[in-house]
C-alpha cells in the first residue's frame, strides 16, 4: 500500500487588496477587478447629544468604521441596546481631520441616568 500526500492550495489575502476573478460573457475571457481600501482624511462629525445608534450610523456613513463605545458614567456597563443610550462625549472631537482607520470612541449614558 502506498501513501500519498495530498496538498491543498492555500489562499493568502491582505486587508488592503482583494482581487476578484470571474468568467465573462465570452468563453476564454476573464475579468479581474481589484478593490483597494482607501485611507483618506475624514472630518469627524459632531454626534454629542445624539442617540448612540444614530451616532454610529453617521460615523460609518462618513467612512469611520473603527468605533469603540464606553459607558460615560464609569460603571463599565455594556451598551447592549444602543438606541437606549445618548452620546455625551466623543474622542477625537468634532471637526478633527483623521484617517479613516482612526479609532473613534463614543462615551454614552443611558437616557434614564
Amino acid at each position: 500500500m502506498s501513501s500519498r500526500l495530498l496538498v491543498a492550495p492555500v489562499v493568502l489575502a491582505t486587508a488592503a487588496t482583494v482581487t476578484v476573478a470571474g468568467c465573462g460573457t465570452h468563453a476564454g475571457h476573464r475579468r479581474h477587478t481589484t478593490y483597494r481600501r482607501v485611507s483618506g482624511s475624514v472630518t469627524v462629525p459632531s454626534v454629542v447629544g445624539m442617540n448612540h445608534q444614530k451616532a454610529q450610523n453617521l460615523m460609518q456613513s462618513r467612512g469611520l468604521r473603527n468605533l469603540a463605545e464606553r459607558d460615560a458614567t464609569g460603571r463599565n456597563r455594556k451598551l447592549l441596546i444602543d438606541r437606549n443610550w445618548v452620546v455625551v462625549r466623543q474622542s477625537p472631537t468634532a471637526g478633527a481631520r483623521v484617517s479613516s482607520g482612526t479609532q473613534i470612541t463614543l462615551y454614552s449614558k443611558k437616557y434614564t441616568d
